[in-house]
């Protein structure tokens, strides 16, 4: 515990985990309750299975495959991406070696792959809702988004907090696999996250309780960001876990 406390890589390591963590958190969460909302308003029973199928699919890809697939888009000699900067007169950007676009890069795949699965549970909250509650502002004379702010987040509150309050708890529990596939050395000044710092540390260094101290510690970080959470949910909404 003293050597990683006192140690200033295991700090750049801990802030480079805790930025991550929180813009995954940010950008991500909200947009599968987006998603969930948005696909609820299409009135195709047939197009909306369809387009919730295509979106969950990803979810049960490889995390490998999951990384070869952007490896492919974002090539700087054909990838696809950089084929339209070309296009537009820009000049290719090294996507996958330069330390300022792995945070983007992992945001951009954890949306992709996770958004459709994480917006099932909001679409069955969304499917058992009452419509008679609908009907009734209908003829109050309440537009979509007035029925959306007072009648559909409402109902979906309670299993908004407690998605929140589990991320929360889990928000040091990054992708290992896909971080460690991503990094590069060029780009460990921002990729070089606590799953990755303990791997390197404990299992390829062979120090396994320095390791075990710094799993420990996220473990007690983790709880602690949960216990507040729960508290802070449960006194705004009183839907905590306990």
């Amino acid at each position: 515990f003293e050597m990683f406390l006192t140690d200033e890589n295991f700090w750049s390591v801990f802030f480079n985990t805790i930025t991550l963590s929180a813009m995954v958190l940010i950008i991500t969460f909200p947009l599968s309750i987006i998603f969930a909302l948005l696909l609820n308003e299409v009135g195709h029973k047939g197009y909306k299975k369809i387009v919730q199928s295509v979106a969950i699919v990803p979810k049960f890809l490889s995390v490998v495959v999951v990384v070869l697939i952007f490896n492919s888009l974002l090539s700087p000699s054909n990838g696809v991406v950089n084929e339209i900067v070309k296009f537009f007169g820009g000049e290719e950007i090294f996507f996958m070696n330069e330390a300022g676009w792995f945070r983007p890069v992992y945001i951009i795949t954890d949306i992709w792959q996770f958004m459709g699965w994480n917006s099932i549970i909001y679409m069955e909250v969304l499917a058992s809702a009452d419509q008679e509650q609908y009907e009734a502002a209908m003829i109050d004379g309440a537009n979509r988004w007035k029925q959306t702010r007072y009648i559909t987040l409402p109902i979906m509150i309670p299993t908004i907090s407690i998605n929140f309050i589990i991320s929360i708890g889990h928000i040091l529990n990054l992708g290992f696999e896909k971080a460690l596939l991503i990094q590069k050395p060029s780009t460990y000044a921002t990729s070089d996250i606590i799953q990755t710092f303990v791997y390197r540390m404990g299992l390829l260094n062979k120090n396994y309780s320095y390791g075990t101290a710094v799993g420990l510690f996220q473990a007690v970080i983790g709880l602690v960001l949960l216990y507040i959470a729960n508290k802070v949910v449960n006194k705004r909404w009183n839907t905590g876990l306990w």
